[in-house]
């Protein structure tokens, strides 16, 4: 399959990359491996997304939980992704993709953050593709960052209670000027959201599909968009065959 053949291509496609140590594990290999190959995976990925329209591709790469994980394998992350931007950033930079990190920064160590900015400075002038990563990101760490800038301005007089809403809300999130996803995929099986997107996923399609993120490849990622565009989106309202039947 070289193309995709249908021309309804969401704008906004998620995806919560899952099962790089799982991959590895049932191939014998430690866990480190798995990781490695879950970057060509990202390689991929973006390569589809260019080629297909996709306008925005957010990829969670590393969660504001997976601090949790042993030293080792967190390490093991922070050098594969400084290694991903610096070896990546000219050839995105070139292909006119656009980088956007979403996260919480303020307790980012070493390098990473600068390296991050890099990345944004390099790109933010490019019309292409967005490529979100989101980094350090929790979304209920988000929408409490969010809220927390609300009651802040509400504190200084520059803005009423009664003056919060969801667009309001919207506006503070690491996600502003973003559209929400149309599609939300989770690879490896599991079939929750861990704590991703919970906001701007309020109406997204979810795709929970079986491969370990390493075998997420362009025919598996063809077939997901095959799967969106078989779906019809209601937004809480009525098919329109339940309308005019």
């Amino acid at each position: 399959m070289n193309k995709i053949e249908t021309v309804k291509i969401p704008r906004h496609v998620a995806i919560i990359m899952d099962g790089n140590g799982r991959w590895a594990q049932s191939r014998g290999l430690p866990r480190a491996m798995g990781h490695r190959k879950g970057v060509e995976a990202v390689r991929e990925a973006v390569r589809v997304a260019g080629d297909t329209g996709v306008g925005f591709l957010t990829l969670f790469a590393f969660s504001s939980e997976n601090w949790t994980r042993p030293e080792t394998e967190v390490n093991d992350l922070m050098g594969l992704l400084k290694a991903f931007i610096r070896r990546d950033l000219a050839e995105l930079h070139g292909e006119n993709v656009r980088i956007r990190i979403i996260g919480a920064r303020d307790n980012l160590r070493g390098d990473i953050l600068p390296l991050l900015i890099e990345a944004e400075e390099t790109t933010k002038a490019n019309t292409g593709l967005t490529l979100v990563i989101a980094f350090n990101y929790g979304a209920r760490d988000e929408i409490a960052r969010a809220a927390r800038k609300l009651a802040e301005q509400v504190a200084a007089g520059v803005l009423r209670p009664d003056q919060i809403d969801a667009v309001a809300l919207d506006a503070q999130l690491d996600t502003q000027g973003i559209p929400d996803p149309d599609l939300v995929i989770r690879t490896s099986g599991e079939e929750r959201l861990s704590n991703f997107l919970l906001w701007q996923a309020a109406y997204a399609e979810l795709l929970f599909v079986p491969e370990y993120w390493p075998d997420f490849t362009r025919d598996v990622f063809y077939r997901a968009l095959a799967v969106y565009a078989g779906r019809e989106r209601r937004y809480g309202g009525i098919a329109a065959a339940a309308v005019t039947g």
